[in-house]
């Protein structure tokens, strides 16, 4: 049977965990208490992902991401961020995890955050058999603004970049996530700017704009929106400001500043 696995030492926090994604998902939830006994359970079943704890005793969530990542890198591991422990969960996150929810939005963010992680075309992390190799390719969308198209068209960039082999397998959940956030960010924030100049209706006759070149050396994703931008120097690094891991704002850009090699952010337009 499918199943999450949720490791915690604490039994109040594991059991406020199940009841969110039990409630709200298919998916069955299991437990441990700490990293050891969740590397135990990985050797003896597989999870679809793992949502975890940082503190905990015998082998905390760091050290745990590490291992995962090491030992099953296809297995994508979300942290659960308690206050004070921003930095510990942006090195987990430079370490190969995959997504946060800060504690005290669990019942607003972990389920959202569950399904993002197995909604983004990651049945192909259980092919084994790749797409054929390819030297180049170029993919260009022009989309309507519909959250809707979020996971099939990172789905398809996914493919892609694949059959390319330009970053490894194990990168894969992160690099989905930061498409899936940069789409975000244009339809909701930057068309709805834009759709205000034609009709009172959210994202009316608003199209957000994506290309994507790759190479078995480099893999670049443009994402542009009708919008007029935003002040993209307020966004924090979370590697110059931890804390930041724990606000209700500014998630998706901090996670892509931490997962991409290169992030670039064009001028704010001017209002007509």
């Amino acid at each position: 049977m499918y199943h999450i696995l949720v490791v915690d030492d604490n039994p109040v926090d594991r059991e406020l965990v199940r009841s969110i994604l039990e409630k709200r998902t298919s998916f069955h939830v299991e437990f441990a208490s700490n990293g050891v006994e969740a590397i135990e359970h990985l050797e003896a079943a597989t999870p679809l992902a793992i949502v975890s704890d940082l503190q905990m005793p015998e082998m905390d969530g760091l050290a745990l991401v590490r291992s995962v990542r090491r030992r099953f890198p296809t297995i994508p591991v979300i942290l659960m961020t308690a206050h004070g422990s921003e930095e510990l969960a942006v090195e987990a996150l430079v370490a190969g995890a995959a997504d946060y929810v800060p504690k005290h939005r669990l019942a607003h963010d972990l389920t959202r955050a569950v399904e993002g992680m197995l909604t983004t075309g990651f049945g192909e992390r259980q092919r084994e058999q790749m797409l054929p190799f390819l030297c180049y390719n170029q993919l260009r969308y022009d989309l309507p603004s519909d959250i809707q198209l979020i996971p099939p068209l990172v789905s398809q960039l996914l493919w892609a970049t694949a059959a390319v082999g330009v970053i490894e397998t194990t990168e894969h959940v992160r690099l989905a996530k930061c498409l899936a956030e940069a789409l975000r960010n244009a339809i909701i924030h930057g068309s709805r700017g834009a759709s205000r100049a034609y009709t009172n209706s959210p994202f009316a006759a608003c199209h957000v704009s994506v290309r994507a070149e790759l190479t078995p050396i480099v893999g670049q994703f443009v994402v542009r929106d009708q919008g007029q931008g935003f002040e993209h120097a307020a966004i924090v690094d979370p590697r110059q400001s931890p804390d930041h891991l724990t606000g209700t704002s500014g998630k998706g850009l901090a996670l892509i500043q931490l997962f991409m090699d290169e992030v670039r952010f064009n001028q704010v337009t001017k209002s007509r």
